[in-house]
């Protein structure tokens, strides 16, 4: 079933810029009241002035920090998980602290912060939102990238089982800070904005989507990969 947001408190991880700075817009238009958590102060406080939210600045892989947020989280109906990181580039060149990084801020936060305030969620009919990537399928370049959003994916189905409202977000490429100074040059797919993410994301949220590929034709190949695994990597190894 859909969750109606007017009225609704809502919990924004990543809130300082990218998907979740656009999703705190879109909430904040539909009738939430936020609680917007990011490590930017400045950033943060920005976002939150023009929503109308609350700022929360805190470190989700710092314990403090974590205890933090799940203290705010207890009295939400919505949580919706924007905060990542990102790494592209040959894997045997990657910094095993960019690895720990990712692990962390990708995955193991998300699943913390959702377990501490579950009972809560529970007990108030909440909704949880996880935003995965289209990276989930696996891309060449982005192994751990991939890894964790595969992650986010597993462990939002799971949750789902046991009863809980859960959408899971699967953009494409979108232009954010993980892409800043990087080049994009596909024609296509084309760069996604955080607003047509955020938008999608606020839709599946009311309707009740359990998941939501931005855009919308991006679910055939994830579809594809599962169906038809050979096909689907000899195929993303010719548009690789």
């Amino acid at each position: 079933m859909g969750l109606t947001l007017r009225g609704r408190t809502a919990l924004v991880t990543g809130a300082s810029s990218g998907i979740g700075a656009a999703t705190a817009g879109e909430l904040a238009a539909n009738g939430c009241e936020l609680v917007l958590v990011g490590r930017d102060r400045q950033r943060l406080a920005e976002v939150a002035e023009r929503c109308g939210g609350r700022a929360l600045a805190a470190e989700l892989t710092d314990e403090a920090g974590l205890d933090l947020v799940v203290t705010a989280a207890r009295q939400v109906d919505l949580l919706v998980h924007c905060a990542g990181v990102g790494w592209a580039g040959d894997l045997a060149s990657m910094p095993a602290e960019r690895v720990a990084e990712l692990a962390a801020v990708n995955l193991t936060a998300p699943m913390l912060l959702t377990s501490a305030v579950l009972p809560e969620l529970r007990r108030r009919r909440g909704h949880v939102v996880f935003v995965s990537s289209i990276a989930a399928v696996g891309v060449r370049g982005e192994e751990v990238y991939a890894a964790t959003k595969a992650g986010v994916r597993a462990f939002a189905e799971s949750l789902r089982l046991d009863g809980i409202g859960v959408t899971t977000v699967f953009p494409g490429a979108v232009r954010t800070p993980f892409f800043a100074g990087r080049r994009y040059d596909r024609r296509f797919p084309r760069m996604l904005t955080a607003q047509e993410v955020a938008s999608a994301l606020v839709r599946g949220v009311q309707r009740g989507r359990a998941e939501v590929f931005v855009p919308a034709w991006l679910a055939v190949p994830a579809r594809l990969q599962g169906a038809a695994p050979g096909l689907f990597r000899g195929l993303a190894r010719r548009l690789g």
